[in-house]
């Protein structure tokens, strides 16, 4: 019997599929693929970002997609690899307009997952590397303008007496990443932020923000952190990095700007927005607008009777301050979540008698067991020495459907509940309610199906555990007292100030305040996956809602993530619209139906 090594088992495999997509009925090509194997797509045969599962599906994909995208020249990027009878290859592939890549896994000659992914248009290229520009005019001119000149006169123009084809609603981390992106793929597009310089957003909240990622994890576009970068960055070492990340990629970065209103122009195919830039009142025209808000949306503050009569300070989680003001106060926080705990900790450092409120059971993972078993495989010194690239790091993230992810991350939950059982179970005699999800994926599928109910402990919860942060645990505020707060127990605990840190709402809430609501509502919920569980209705939807791809909207997309996804996602975002700019032919496969509202 014939041994084939994993190379040629990948290459006979890529042959046949590649030969059924090229004949009449290339829909057969779903045969090549388990019964209940998944392709996802970003972008490369879809124009969208969708995980087809099982045969039906693909089948139904590529007899609607295969002879327009004409996928060919699937070859083999390096060496495959096996292991418990599963081949895994980097591969390479071009469509019609495009040249992609992806990554594959086998099990028994057949495919369980593919990964493909858009990475260039073949016809507009990112001019860098063999294609980076010049600079320096050579030769004589009595026209030649210096780099300054020009960047000057695209500063006067642009939004003035010339339109930007994008505008991007948002100047955090992900509006200047995709900016960055648009820019590299000379889309003229304007970048709004309300606050005075970039960076703000970070700069703005309490002291002790700090990244709980590693910096692995959190590279921007194009120009990653040098390797002096500390590991968990603080809040205002990042708002300088985004500042000057906005002058050296050289963004129309419009701080101080308010955009007021917008709407979509059916008859002109473009939107009409409306912006107050340092008191200037300017309408804009883009055909494209992205929201890049944040992932979530407006603050939720709770109503709580009694607010109106309370006599101390009381504002939502992102408006605080930190906690030197409030040295021998008494403080409330009501949640349990990351910002909750990272309040809590500032206010006890600074000698304020602080009391946090946990409503519902919380994720808790140590930061350094999550990188030592969650992320050290891709996103760590030890994995850049090994050859683990961010790109690469990023793509094998992306390979593994939303469908089976769990399953995957299971067992890593359950050796951390094991590792780390000690400080677990400190922190239930405290009387802190903990889960690990409703199935016990742990972070980054709550994550995902929810965008909150955990925190990556930084300390805090050591303090939890002592003590040193008091807890009341499933109880919540019922009447908010002149000079207390009244829980659902009966007690009545005093306190100076208030901070709901009670998350936000969805990204939508941005477009009916911006927009109206009918257009948020005509959009639909943004984020979550549709997995039935805790704040994640079903039905299964197998991508995030709305996220980086066409929504029910015309021309109106959503932008945000962490930052790891801001600067993954953000490539693909921005192939689309510069496809779009450039008029090539993007018919959008399986554009998401709305289930939820908000």
């Amino acid at each position: 019997m014939t041994q084939y090594t994993p190379n040629q088992k990948v290459e006979q495999w890529l042959a046949s599929f590649s030969e059924t997509l090229q004949s009449e009925s290339p829909e057969q090509a779903a045969e090549h693929f388990e019964e209940g194997g998944f392709w996802r797509d970003l972008v490369a045969m879809t124009w969208n970002i969708k995980t087809m599962e099982g045969h039906e599906e693909i089948r139904d994909m590529l007899s609607k997609t295969a002879a327009d995208r004409r996928p060919h020249n699937w070859q083999l990027l390096e060496d495959a690899t096996e292991q418990d009878g599963v081949v895994e290859a980097w591969i390479t592939f071009e469509t019609s307009d495009a040249l992609g890549k992806g990554q594959l896994r086998l099990r028994d000659g057949k495919a369980w997952t593919l990964l493909t992914t858009m990475q260039e248009l073949r016809e507009f290229p990112e001019k860098r590397k063999f294609l980076r520009p010049k600079g320096a005019q050579h030769g004589a001119s009595k026209s030649r303008q210096t780099w300054l000149e020009a960047r000057q006169q695209e500063e006067r123009e642009l939004g003035y007496t010339r339109q930007p084809y994008c505008v991007i609603i948002g100047g955090g981390q992900g509006g200047i990443g995709l900016g960055a992106r648009l820019r590299q793929l000379d889309v003229p597009t304007i970048v709004i932020e309300r606050n005075p310089n970039p960076g703000d957003s970070w700069r703005n909240r309490y002291k002790s923000l700090c990244l709980h990622d590693p910096v692995w994890y959190d590279h921007m576009p194009y120009l990653p952190f040098p390797d002096h970068w500390p590991v968990f960055c603080p809040k205002d070492k990042i708002g300088d990095w985004l500042e000057m990340y906005t002058k050296i990629m050289e963004l129309n970065y419009w701080s101080s700007t308010e955009c007021t209103s917008a709407s979509y122009d059916e008859a002109n195919q473009e939107w009409v927005v409306n912006v107050i830039r340092d008191g200037e009142h300017i309408t804009l025209r883009p055909t494209q607008l992205v929201m890049a808000t944040g992932m979530s949306g407006m603050p939720n503050i709770p109503d709580i009777p009694g607010m109106e009569t309370f006599k101390g300070e009381q504002h939502h989680s992102s408006k605080h301050p930190g906690g030197e003001a409030y040295k021998g106060k008494k403080c409330i926080v009501l949640g349990a979540n990351n910002s909750a705990h990272d309040i809590c900790a500032a206010l006890w450092e600074n000698d304020a008698d602080v009391t946090m409120i946990q409503r519902s059971s919380t994720h808790i993972i140590k930061s350094d067991t999550l990188m030592d078993l969650a992320l050290g495989g891709l996103y760590s010194e030890e994995a850049v020495q090994n050859g683990v690239t961010t790109e690469k790091a990023d793509l094998t993230f992306a390979s593994l459907p939303y469908r089976v992810m769990p399953e995957f991350h299971k067992p890593v939950y359950e050796q951390a509940r094991e590792q780390d059982a000690d400080f677990y179970n400190r922190l239930e005699k405290a009387g802190f309610m903990l889960d690990f999800g409703d199935d016990g994926s742990g972070l980054f599928l709550k994550y995902l199906r929810r965008g909150s109910g955990y925190y990556i402990d930084v300390g805090a919860s050591e303090l939890v555990a002592q003590g040193e942060i008091k807890l009341k645990s499933g109880v919540t505020i019922e009447r908010i007292n002149p000079n207390s707060v009244t829980l659902t127990d009966g007690t009545e605990l005093p306190a100076d100030l208030i901070v709901y840190a009670t998350g936000f709402g969805s990204m939508n809430g941005w477009a009916a305040r911006i927009i109206s609501q009918e257009v948020a509502d005509k959009v639909g919920k943004c984020w979550g996956l549709g997995s039935d569980t805790t704040k994640d209705p079903g039905p299964w939807e197998g991508e995030l809602r709305n996220m980086w791809k066409p929504t029910q909207q015309e021309n109106l997309w959503f932008h945000g993530g962490n930052l790891h996804q801001s600067r993954h996602y953000s490539l693909y975002l921005a192939l689309q619209l510069k496809a779009r700019m450039e008029g090539l032919h993007t018919p959008v496969y399986g554009l998401q139906e709305v289930h939820h509202l908000s």
